[in-house]
């Protein structure tokens, strides 16, 4: 069954914006996503912390892990631009340790791509996609200093809850969306970071 709210349609695994198509990843994707996780920049910044993907058969590795992996809701999704088919990120909804109970939205877009509003518009469209299939409240976290994570967060009207140790053993900011939150735009933003002088 196809449904569609504020311009997020969804076909079972298949989730479409305006500008953008989230399908599941392929190990014939290897190539556009070693292009997002073999970057350095773009690596840094994930929650956990893991290294840059180094080679091809490093990212059809770890592909073959991620398509095997996740029991629905849960997934992992490439992101495509709908004009002209280019992946430009990544974005999963994956259960936080330690208990893998909550579901976590993460999402990372390739760097000559950031900019666009795609982490917001893609982890918006997840968001519909996780509350459509019945859950009541998910998940983002990041690195205090990742201000475009925290930004995205907030697009997507998620709420900053605080600030943890317990998942990835390091200090992440935690942001929460309710179902009933859905679409309402703002968000609580985290404190800013003191700055040394």
């Amino acid at each position: 069954m196809t449904r569609a709210s504020h311009a997020v349609e969804i076909d079972g695994p298949l989730i479409r914006t305006a500008r953008l198509h989230l399908t599941p990843w392929t190990t014939s994707d290897a190539e556009a996503a070693l292009g997002i996780f073999g970057d350095g920049e773009v690596a840094r910044w994930l929650a956990p912390a893991v290294a840059r993907v180094p080679d091809l058969a490093a990212m059809r590795q770890l592909l073959d892990g991620w398509i095997s992996g996740a029991e629905p809701p849960a997934g992992r999704w490439k992101i495509a631009e709908r004009a002209g088919g280019r992946v430009v990120g990544a974005v999963s909804l994956l259960p936080l340790p330690p208990d893998d109970i909550d579901l976590e939205i993460g999402i990372q877009i390739a760097r000559n791509r950031w900019g666009n509003g795609y982490a917001g518009e893609a982890g918006d469209a997840v968001a519909h996609y996780a509350f459509d299939a019945g859950l009541d409240e998910i998940f983002a976290v990041s690195r205090p200093a990742n201000r475009r994570a925290a930004a995205a967060a907030r697009r997507m009207g998620m709420d900053w809850v605080g600030q943890t140790g317990k998942y990835y053993g390091t200090r992440l900011d935690v942001f929460r969306l309710r179902r009933y939150d859905l679409d309402v735009p703002g968000g609580l933003a985290p404190p800013e970071e003191p700055t040394e002088t």
